[in-house]
């Protein structure tokens, strides 16, 4: 069988991964379209808090236009001296054309301010607006665009299947139409299509090579057990007897034994383990995955089962499948790093019974920081340790902004609102 050369296998490398659910094409397009799902949901909840904001604003600048009128025609109606003997007795400084004096010059100025709000926040919405409707848009081309990518690749399955039967009867002209909806290269697509029309140069070889792969090569250890103890019965039975080779010393002369008793010594039992362990010994025994799994799993769970008694978890008696997921994720380092923050900040350890996926949340830390610098208390988390659950750190932190821009304080919104 010749030995592919580089150029070809890398080909043929990427025109397979591009038949399969893993495909670059499909990979990209699926974590695009999530992306964009994701910049939808956002652009929604931001423009919802926007509106509102906006909204407020509004009543606010009617509202101080209407009062501040109000409170300038009476101010302006008032005669200081009609109350002078009040004033003066109860010693207060009242002025009331000095106060209509203020209330005239700062009034614009504060409704001024607020309209500049509502104009920032307006453009802010607009902004808004045009990234949630392009990433609306984009869910719907990347809905398009991913069906016509599974219908070329079923195409391209197609043309595979005929090639490997040995029934192609496409021309190039179609195959490299197809492959330039790939993005092949006009080379490429040359090279690929010569592959497909003549698979006997090394599409077969290929397809057989990648079969091979996704199977478990080697024997099962019950056929390489068989076979080791019908090889040791061959070399104890089947060879020849060297009778000059085994001797027995008596008083009187040597003679030697006849064949019965050579049987009969060969096949006590430690010779019979002797020889089966070297025929062992030269078998290279395939050990099965999911054996090989099954102790692992057992190695790791006995781990992490100690590690939770060291940092005085196994209290919680996790469920099974609770530490079946644990050990998915398992990492030490990560572990005790998040046991420690909890005790460092003083948040109470029992909130890992419930939520346990923060034994392996890698942005705990980050997280805990981030609350506990708005002015949240470590009381505030072990009340409401869904918060850490629910966001990871870039979530929380685009809730915070959302808060914000709401024109609402972070530390006196309560979690369980967040």
């Amino acid at each position: 069988m010749k030995t592919l050369s580089n150029e070809v296998k890398n080909l043929l490398d990427r025109l397979y991964n591009l038949r399969g659910e893993d495909s670059v094409i499909l990979t990209k397009m699926n974590k695009e379209r999530e992306d964009a799902i994701e910049t939808q949901e956002r652009t929604k909840n931001e423009k919802e808090v926007l509106l509102q904001e906006i909204e407020r604003l509004s009543q606010d600048e009617k509202t101080l236009a209407e009062e501040g009128e109000k409170l300038t025609s009476v101010l302006s109606s008032i005669n200081r001296d009609d109350f002078a003997n009040v004033l003066e007795r109860l010693n207060l400084d009242f002025e009331p054309a000095l106060l209509n004096e203020k209330v005239n010059s700062m009034l614009p100025n504060t409704i001024s301010e607020i309209v500049s709000e509502k104009d920032a926040a307006s453009k802010k919405l607009e902004e808004v607006e045009t990234e949630m409707n392009n990433a609306i848009t984009k869910v719907e081309e990347l809905g398009i665009r991913k069906d016509a990518a599974l219908s070329n690749q079923a195409k391209l399955n197609e043309y595979f299947d005929l090639a490997l039967s040995g029934n192609i009867n496409i021309t190039r002209d179609a195959i490299t139409s197809l492959l330039d909806k790939f993005d092949f290269s006009e080379n490429d697509s040359r090279e690929a299509a010569k592959l497909l029309m003549f698979p006997e140069d090394a599409l077969y070889e290929y397809d057989a090579s990648q079969k091979s792969s996704d199977k478990q090569s080697g024997k099962t250890i019950s056929e390489v057990i068989a076979e080791a103890k019908q090889e040791s019965k061959d070399q104890i039975f089947d060879a020849p007897v060297q009778p000059e080779k085994v001797e027995i010393k008596n008083e009187k002369e040597e003679e030697i034994p006849n064949i019965n008793e050579v049987k009969e010594s060969v096949n006590e039992k430690p010779v019979l383990e002797d020889i089966f362990s070297q025929v062992i010994d030269q078998i290279e025994v395939p050990i099965q995955e999911e054996q090989v799994n099954v102790e692992d799993n057992k190695s790791e769970k006995e781990k992490l089962l100690q590690l939770l008694d060291e940092n005085g978890l196994n209290k919680f008696n996790f469920k099974d499948e609770d530490l079946k997921k644990i050990m998915e994720n398992y990492d030490k380092d990560t572990l005790v790093k998040n046991v420690n923050t909890l005790k460092y900040n003083k948040i109470n350890l029992d909130i890992l019974k419930d939520n346990y996926s923060l034994l392996y949340d890698k942005e705990l830390d980050e997280k805990i920081n981030k609350l506990l610098s708005l002015g949240k208390e470590a009381k505030d988390i072990s009340l409401m340790p869904s918060v850490l659950t629910k966001y990871d750190l870039q979530g929380l932190n685009n809730t915070i902004n959302v808060l914000q821009i709401s024109g609402l304080d972070p530390e006196k919104v309560p979690l369980m609102a967040y």
